[in-house]
């Protein structure tokens, strides 16, 4: 079970890191954020975390570190969200925090049709250092 907990860290950190996750500077902070089908976690990832692994499931995951520190820490935060699609329908996104060694982040599932475009407004507090709101969007597609 640990090997999982570290896979899903290591697959964390590569999103966050790679050329196609995005991120944000706030003030002292950086902000990393990705939302993906759920079918790119392998089914033990998905299971270990209690995540639906479905074509219809999105995962949204949200980490914070500091920007001027080299091998930043991951910042708890306080996170709340909400997923609006083109017909502003709208979800309440319920993170749960998930802390592997100093790795922290935040991950939650929304729902998507094939081919749908969902806007994200998550908000992310921190003390009096951090409160700011981080708007998004992603295209979902089925497999």
């Amino acid at each position: 079970m640990n090997r999982l907990f570290k896979a899903l860290g290591l697959l964390t950190l590569a999103l966050c890191f790679s050329a196609s996750a995005n991120q944000q500077t706030v003030g002292d902070y950086v902000i990393h954020y990705q939302a993906l089908g759920s079918t790119f976690l392998t089914p033990a990832i998905a299971k270990a975390y209690g995540l639906q692994r479905s074509n219809y499931t999105g995962i949204v995951n949200i980490s914070v570190l500091h920007a001027k520190e080299k091998d930043s820490p991951g910042v708890p935060v306080e996170i709340t969200g909400i997923a609006k699609n083109l017909l502003d329908s709208s979800i309440n996104l319920k993170f749960r925090e998930i802390r592997e060694g100093k790795a922290v982040y935040y991950i939650a599932e929304v729902p998507y049709r094939s081919d749908e475009t969902i806007h994200f407004q998550i908000g992310i507090k921190h003390g009096r250092q951090l409160n700011t709101t981080l708007k998004f969007k992603q295209n979902f597609f089925t497999d």
